[in-house]
């Protein structure tokens, strides 16, 4: 039960983390192309990486709670990638295949090159 909650503490932190970003993203730069899921997908994708290697070597003995609310729970909820595939339906649709193609490239490439570089500081700082 105590994982449970703390998942879904993490998750709703998350969830409204990811909301806040898009908003602010779309106020920035317009709401024509999802830059705030692109950028909370690989940004998320890097923390999750420090993370992960973070509570791997300098925190060993955490309980597994903390594990559950901070990755699966926080970092589950903001980068889905449910929305990232809404996103590029979206765009997609719209026929704007450009668009489309260089989101769904900068998306996969970014989280790819964000977990990679996030282990790689951990690792370097805990490990």
């Amino acid at each position: 039960m105590k994982m449970l909650l703390a998942i879904a503490l993490g998750g709703a932190i998350g969830a409204v983390s990811r909301y806040g970003v898009v908003v602010a993203a779309g106020r920035w730069f317009g709401f024509g192309f999802p830059w705030g899921t692109l950028a909370v997908n690989i940004v998320g994708s890097l923390v999750i990486g420090l993370m992960f290697q973070m509570l791997e070597h300098r925190f060993p003995g955490i309980d597994p709670a903390w594990r559950g609310l901070i990755v699966v729970g926080f970092l589950g909820a903001l980068t889905t990638y449910s929305s990232f595939a809404l996103d590029a339906a979206d765009l997609f649709l719209r026929g704007e295949i450009a668009a489309v193609s260089i989101y769904i490239s900068a998306t996969l490439i970014g989280a790819l090159t964000g977990v990679a570089s996030g282990l790689a500081i951990g690792k370097m700082l805990w490990a």
